[in-house]
């Protein structure tokens, strides 16, 4: 807009200057040469400062037009130099960080394909090998040989499950069923759902329940959350040690901890714990459950936080803090 408007004022002003100078302001009086040949160089040099006026800003224009003609291509790397008038150095400024952000897409989408191809495979080959064995006669088709191949398919079922899941919540499309919930008794639910697990591995699993603590959420989806931290928690814990859930009420936000006396994790890795398929190589499971429970904190607009030394015993605290109120 100022642009615009400079040129409209270098216009009147060369066109107030050229009807001066020939006479037409004071009519009755002729207009010289010199005079005619000074409305000349007034113009030209209008059109000269107008002319390199527009140029600034019409450069960058098809500069960035020609840009986003590559991005439409699929070519990665495309910037533009930030330059011109003010409104064009803003627009070449959100061109770049909307190409950056496209660059980062690109670059998670076949991290994810490679992760999921590596991830497949496993459950693949066990399924393939074990039935190319039972029907070259190497092994008998029974219960015994046809049980890993069903342990893989849900191997399979619940890695797409998650996919899901996940791909919904990073989309920011993952409905969400808000309703008044008790957190104390979610706990509570979850920590009875995977009690046998517990006492097989020889874990004490607790949650307290002194007191209700109300708050405005999915509860299935906050159960989905529980559930991933308390089977990671198992997961990491030696016989013998504890896992306990525990929330409280922090003004208007609701707590909810996850501690255990398990391995720990060193320092170093606190920051990629919530990273895609990060995960022990022993660990099982998907290797998506920090991340599914990070989004689903996150679409509920709260946040989750790892807290651990790597010192064996000290185990790991996992704080998730939810609004209680949207």
């Amino acid at each position: 807009m100022s642009l615009i408007l400079f040129v409209a004022f270098m216009t009147v002003v060369a066109s107030w200057l050229a009807a001066t100078l020939l006479g037409v302001v004071a009519p009755g009086i002729g207009a010289s040469a010199p005079t005619a040949l000074a409305v000349v160089v007034v113009l030209l040099v209008a059109v000269a400062v107008v002319g390199a006026t527009l140029g600034r800003a019409v450069r960058p224009l098809a500069s960035i037009a020609g840009a986003a003609e590559r991005l439409a291509d699929g070519e990665a790397g495309v910037r533009v130099e930030v330059e011109g008038p003010g409104a064009v150095r803003r627009l070449a400024i959100s061109f770049n960080g909307m190409a950056e952000r496209l660059d980062r897409s690109r670059a998670d989408r076949q991290a994810l394909l490679a992760d999921v191809t590596h991830e497949l495979r496993t459950p693949l080959q066990v399924i393939a090998g074990s039935t190319e064995a039972m029907i070259d006669g190497v092994h008998p088709r029974d219960d015994a040989h046809l049980a890993p191949i069903l342990a893989e398919t849900r191997v399979m079922d619940r890695l797409l499950d998650d996919l899901r899941t996940l791909s919904l919540a990073e989309a920011g499309a993952l409905p969400l069923h808000r309703e008044e919930s008790d957190l104390r008794r979610l706990l509570v639910d979850v920590a009875a759902s995977h009690a046998s697990a517990a006492r097989e591995a020889g874990i004490a699993l607790a949650a307290d329940d002194d007191l209700p603590a109300p708050a405005s959420v999915d509860p299935v989806r906050v159960r989905e959350v529980l559930g991933n931290l308390v089977v990671n928690a198992l997961r990491h814990t030696p016989a013998g040690g504890t896992v306990r859930l525990s929330v409280r009420a922090d003004g208007p936000w609701a707590e909810i901890t996850v501690a255990d006396t398990g391995e720990g994790i060193a320092p170093a890795d606190l920051d990629r714990v919530f990273d895609r398929f990060q995960r022990r190589v022993d660990g099982g499971g998907s290797g998506l459950g920090l991340t599914i429970a990070r989004d689903l904190v996150a679409a509920h607009g709260g946040t989750i936080r790892v807290e651990s030394d790597g010192v064996p015993g000290r185990g790991t605290t996992v704080r998730v803090r939810l609004p209680r109120r949207v």
